[in-house]
């Protein structure tokens, strides 16, 4: 069902702020189906493998230490055209620019501190979902 599913993480600052229920709501309420969830604690290990893409870039240190400060809530999620609807959903990676009514707008406060991932590709999010959920039988 390649295109039609995508990866999504509620970060450790939408956990901690108590918005996990909220954005699970706006996520359901856009058309998304939840395939699978789990309320998780990234190592510090982990969460470098995950985000090795960027192992380069002067923020990945921070990245890191930030994804593995408090539980996060990783999740597939299915509707037709999955990556760019969710993209649309979560509005701009800075929150000041993220359009209203998008996750970010109403819980991110920074850049840094941006609520939730999503999955930039169909690519990626086969190869994310997985790191998450290996025994889903066909992402």
């Amino acid at each position: 069902m390649k295109g039609n599913r995508t990866l999504t993480i509620i970060k450790p600052d939408a956990v901690q702020n108590g918005n996990t229920g909220n954005i699970i709501q706006k996520i359901t309420d856009a058309g998304f189906k939840i395939i699978a969830m789990k309320y998780s604690h990234l190592s510090t290990s982990q969460a470098g493998k995950f985000y090795a893409v960027h192992s380069e870039r002067p923020f990945y240190q921070e990245l890191v230490h930030f994804m593995t400060s408090g539980p996060v809530v990783p999740m597939i999620l299915e509707k037709e055209n999955a990556v760019e609807s969710f993209r649309n959903l979560i509005g701009a990676t800075n929150p000041a620019n993220a359009a209203e009514g998008t996750i970010r707008k109403a819980y991110a406060t920074s850049v840094e501190r941006n609520a939730v991932h999503g999955s930039d590709s169909d690519e990626n999010a086969a190869i994310e979902g997985s790191f998450f959920f290996s025994t889903l039988e066909q992402f």
